[in-house]
């Protein structure tokens, strides 16, 4: 068995993947007690290859298998920073759901998503933060992760476990930190800032040096990659002294041109987040990810950013077991690399800043499953039990049988007595079983009017509100019949009404009230509204009234809506 104060965690990169176990305590900091890298397969999608070097890098290194957490890669995710109304708690879910159907490129029965509400809010907004993935890619990773015998418990993004880790080693630090998480296909940068939260991912890393040097030195990609990891180093600007090495001299200017495509990026993202987040300029630049590795690079962007640039410490408050460091780790620096596993295992240690979890809902559901057996096995042995202590009983009885008839016959009357005054209460249980069905029908009556009005509210377009809503009976009918039409009044912008419908804003308002009536599919979003109706215009939803105002700036309308069924009438009293 896995031991309950140990965690795994996986950051499945996509240059290289790294598996870490932490020895984690409530209330107190996690420490790390192995750790192993293993080149990430070349084929994203390939599960088996993927479990192979799992299972590989779990069997080499003597890692237990037990739950896991995993962290993807930036480039994966779509991270979103939306900003929503103050509202209820209550409604916030919702809230988020349509800013995920708006801003995420992917229907959402694709993907895998999450969100987060960030400290600062306000009183006039709340900030969230909604992050998402393709189900297919995270389910690759899960689907390889259950073929190495482990259990995926949390799945986080790189960037926020990043965050995480930040927070928890720099408790203490003021103004805004950008954190440059430079990885082989992407750089992740992370804001930093008191009440923000904000990550941006560039495709610009070290793959695109490796690229650059095997197309400069006409070599294949591998090779290419080892000059850079033997011999390459950031060229310093101005006058500097040249290496006795002509590769290497080579190599290191080229690695400049694209740490400095690499720094315009970040600067178009430094005044992006500026813009859009109202954020500060970066006081502070931490780095990481595996290129960060090469010389002078830290130099690079101390010289073009002015500001203090130093390499991450992820270990600051995170204990490391001394036999931890081999291999890979033996060299400090490397430690740098392993920010995202340090930030997964404090989900294991204490709350964090950003919990994210993009677990698929299927693996939810299994989980949640596999945490009702042990009830079901008690509840069988519960069965035999009862069973066995019952055949025990009915033996004894069967042995005194005789001398217990008397009383046997002496209690009939008593028990038929308890029978009588059960079926007196079961009769009331049922008398009450009536009155709560009715009362929830009534509940679902009134249920109705916050549907037709959010039915409303929904199709109304850009530019267009309601003025008022006038529930009404039938002609020749009284209201305590219930009401079967709506009239609704509304006011719009005539320019936006043309602007959506050809020139014709009263074309706008009519295919409002086609999108009040339309039905969905599959029977999802039924309108409660009845269609108009071209043979019989009083039998159906209809236009009153549909006019611009003398400066034809707005344009109001009224319009008659046919229900369905019927509204209740219900008194303060009911």
């Amino acid at each position: 068995m896995f031991k309950s104060d140990r965690v795994l965690a996986l950051d499945v990169g996509s240059g290289k993947m790294t598996l870490a176990e932490f020895r984690v305590k409530s209330g107190l900091a996690p420490r790390l007690m192995k750790i192993a890298t293993a080149k990430s397969p070349e084929e994203a999608g390939d599960v088996a290859s993927l479990a192979a070097t799992l299972g590989a890098m779990i069997a080499g290194n003597g890692f237990t298998p037990g739950p896991v957490l995993i962290a993807l890669p930036g480039q994966s995710v779509f991270p979103r920073f939306v900003k929503l109304p103050p509202v209820t708690p209550d409604k916030v879910a919702s809230m988020v759901e349509y800013e995920a159907e708006q801003n995420v490129p992917f229907p959402l029965a694709e993907v895998v998503w999450d969100y987060q509400i960030l400290e600062g809010a306000t009183d006039l907004e709340i900030n969230a933060l909604l992050v998402a993935v393709k189900r297919d890619g995270v389910s690759v990773v899960t689907e390889a992760v259950e073929l190495s015998g482990l259990v995926p418990e949390v799945v986080d993004a790189a960037p926020t476990a990043l965050y995480n880790a930040v927070r928890y080693n720099y408790p203490d630090v003021e103004g805004c930190v950008m954190v440059l998480d430079i990885g082989a296909k992407a750089t992740n940068l992370i804001f930093i800032e008191e009440g923000k939260c904000f990550t941006r991912s560039i495709p610009v890393a070290g793959n695109a040096i490796t690229q650059e040097i095997a197309k400069a030195m006409n070599v294949p990609l591998e090779e290419a990659e080892h000059l850079k990891q033997d011999v390459g180093f950031v060229a310093l600007g101005g006058v500097y002294a040249m290496t006795d090495d002509e590769t290497a001299d080579k190599i290191s200017k080229i690695v400049r041109n694209v740490a400095t495509r690499l720094h315009a990026e970040v600067n178009r993202s430094i005044n992006f987040y500026k813009s859009t987040q109202e954020g500060s300029a970066p006081v502070r630049v931490l780095l990481t990810g595996g290129t960060s590795l090469l010389p002078h690079i830290d130099t690079f962007f101390r010289e073009k950013m002015q500001v203090e640039v130093e390499y991450l410490n992820p270990f600051i408050n995170v204990a490391v077991e001394p036999s931890a460091m081999r291999g890979d780790a033996a060299d400090p620096m490397r430690l740098i690399r392993l920010g995202n596993v340090v930030g997964l295992a404090l989900r294991h240690a204490s709350r964090c800043p950003v919990e994210i979890n993009l677990l698929p809902p299927e693996i939810v559901h299994q989980r949640t499953f596999m945490g009702r057996i042990p009830y079901f096995a008690a509840t069988v042995a519960a069965c035999f039990v009862a069973l066995a202590c019952w055949y025990l009983y009915a033996g004894k009885m069967a042995t005194i049988e005789g001398a217990q008839e008397a009383m046997a016959k002496a209690r009939q009357k008593d028990i038929k007595a308890e029978q009588t005054r059960l079926d007196a209460v079961l009769a009331e249980e049922k008398t009450y079983e009536r009155k709560v069905e009715t009362l929830r029908g009534m509940v679902e009556a009134r249920t109705r009017y916050a549907r037709v009005l959010e039915h409303l509210r929904d199709a109304l377009l850009p530019g267009m509100w309601l003025v008022e809503i006038r529930p009404e009976p039938a002609k020749g009918t009284s209201e305590w019949n219930g009401y079967t039409l709506l009239r609704v009044k509304g006011v719009a912008y005539e320019d936006i009404l043309r602007g959506k419908s050809g020139g014709d804003g009263a074309k706008a308002v009519d295919d409002f009230l086609d999108a009040l009536c339309a039905e969905g599919e599959d029977g999802e979003g039924t309108s409660p509204f009845l269609p108009k109706d071209a043979k019989n215009p009083g039998a159906g939803s209809r236009i009153q009234a549909s006019r611009p105002d003398d400066s034809r700036v707005l344009r109001t309308f009224e319009i008659e809506l046919a229900l369905k069924s019927p509204l209740g009438v219900f008194t303060e009293g009911e």
